[in-house]
Parts: C-alpha cells; structure tokens; sequence
C-alpha cells in the first residue's frame, strides 16, 4: 500500500473463527480497536487455502498477527511449513487451552508479541503414515481419550467443556490402561499399566497440566521429554492427579518417569486416541517423534483448516 509515493506498513489479522469456542471473530475486536489508526486487513485463516499465494500477494514488511489458541497455531505452523516469509509473525492469544501462552509466560488476550522463533527448528510426530509438526506436545493415553471425548461433547454443541471433569471421569469409569513399549535414542523400555505418555516440546497441556516442569522448548539440543504415569491403579492415580497441574507429579517416583531425548517412539498394546496440540486422532497404536536437531524430513501435514 502507498500514500503520497511512500510505502505504508499493513497488518494482516488472521482470525479462527472457531478459537475460544467459537468465539473468534467476535474476539477479534478488541485487537481491531487498538490497530484502528493503523493500516489493517481481517483474513479468516479457515479461507487461506494456499499459503506460498498469501504471502506473495503482501509485502514483506507487513506485519503478520495469528489469532486463535494452541490448534490454531499448530495449523499454521503445518501449512506454513517450507514456505520462507520475512514477516515478522506475531500472536493474539484467545484460545481454551492456551497452553502456548502459559507457557511462555504470557496471558489470554495480552497485546500482540513476536512467536516467529517458536515456530522453527520444531519436533515432527508421524502417526498412521502422516507427520506433523507440533509446537507444545503430542498426548497417548488418557490425554487423547479426553480429546476424543470434547470433540464428542463439542460435535453435539455442548459448552464450558470440562477437560479436568473428562479425566477424572475417564480414570474412574471408563479409560483402560495400557501397556506401552518406548524406544528412546535407540534404548528399550517397557511399561505396564500406562495412564499417559506425553511427548513435550514445551512444559505445559490439557490447559494447565505441567507433566514435564524442566522441558525447554528453545533448549539448544532441541531436545523433547516423554513422561509417563503408569503402574498405579485407579484410586491411586486419582489421588496423584491434581498434582499435574502443579508440576509436582514426578514426586511419585514410583508411577512416573521422564525419558530426554530427540527420537522417541510409543507404542502401545491397543488402540488409543491421540492428540497433537490437542487435535485428535483416535484408534492410534504408535507414534514416532523427531527432534528438529535431527529432522530432515521437512515433514508438512494436510491440517485442518480450522482448529482452536
């Protein structure tokens, strides 16, 4: 854009319109107010179907604000990947989870901030054949079970979907551990009567659980952290529970564990839901990650247009 022979900087908002239950345009607001002397474009993210065109097509000294919560991010990242821009990217957090924002250190709804050097050098999970990259962690277990079961809820339009209710519910009546085999770095181990195994590039999932409190995301090995809780039986993994939202559960020594490494394969012994930034793949067996440190792949997954 030009005003007078002189180039003026522009601000693409990219909404999701389906962030923060379905509240993202409406959310959007209170960022159109404070860029209203300023020159800026609304884009719903759902309707960019090519990614390489978008970029072409502004200039590369516009500014670039997402506006969504962690699904919205991990859709990005995905259909932005092998795409080199020079925008800076920044963020407007208003998802559910908001479990990027947590654990960065910043809140739902705080003024726009740079996130383009959390969106390289990411981990990639291959899942039935695809991979993905993801930005905060990959869930097998319990975790995706809770997945599966809001995306239920959400398909039959109910609302202020409980994930903490979900689980408790799940370690009660309905979820079955399973057994799980995990090969870290080329080491074998074996684990019965597994809860949850986790797979983290940053500390924080599930809205506020903290199962890996040392995880770095920008540490220089570019490492991740699988943990496991297993071992344990209903009651006693009920009571241990509230203290993942403290980043205290590996006190329990004896039902958790914290593998560090850069390759990382699960697989358990029956069919599970799986997460990935809190999308949902169900009937999973196995799941492979590979830290950016030794990625190659330029893996791009075929993400949904629209998640939270």
């Amino acid at each position: 854009m030009k005003e007078k022979g002189k180039f003026m900087k522009k601000t693409y908002i990219l909404y999701n319109p389906v962030s923060g239950n379905n509240i993202g345009k409406e959310g959007t607001d209170k960022l159109c107010e404070l860029y209203s002397d300023k020159a800026f474009e609304l884009k719903n993210i759902c309707e960019i179907t090519d990614y390489r065109e978008f970029f072409a097509s502004i200039s590369a000294e516009d500014d670039i604000i997402l506006c969504g919560g962690d699904g919205t991010l991990n859709v990005f990242v995905n259909n932005t990947q092998g795409i080199e821009y020079d925008n800076d990217l920044l963020f407007y957090g208003m998802g559910t989870g908001n479990d990027f924002l947590r654990d960065i250190g910043k809140e739902k709804g705080a003024e726009p901030f740079s996130i383009k050097k959390y969106t390289v050098a990411l981990p990639t999970v291959t899942v039935n054949g695809k991979s993905y990259k993801f930005l905060n962690n990959v869930g097998f277990g319990i975790d995706g079970y809770c997945c599966e079961v809001g995306d239920k809820l959400r398909a039959e339009n109910k609302k202020n979907i409980n994930y903490t209710t979900i689980a408790i519910k799940g370690l009660l009546f309905s979820y079955r551990p399973t057994n799980a085999a995990v090969v870290v770095d080329g080491k074998e181990y074996s684990y019965k009567k597994v809860w949850i195994a986790p797979t983290m590039n940053g500390r924080y999932y599930g809205g506020g659980m903290m199962p890996t409190p040392e995880q770095d995301r920008l540490n220089k090995e570019r490492t991740v952290s699988l943990m496991l809780l297993y071992g344990s039986g209903k009651l006693k993994t009920l009571m241990a529970f509230p203290s993942l939202f403290k980043g205290e559960m590996l006190a329990h020594t004896d039902m958790t564990k914290v593998h560090v490494g850069k390759e990382i394969t699960v697989k358990f012994d029956r069919p599970a839901a799986i997460q990935i930034d809190g999308e949902t793949i169900t009937g999973v067996t196995e799941y492979s990650v590979r830290s950016a440190a030794c990625d190659t792949s330029g893996a791009r997954s075929s993400a949904s247009a629209c998640a939270d």
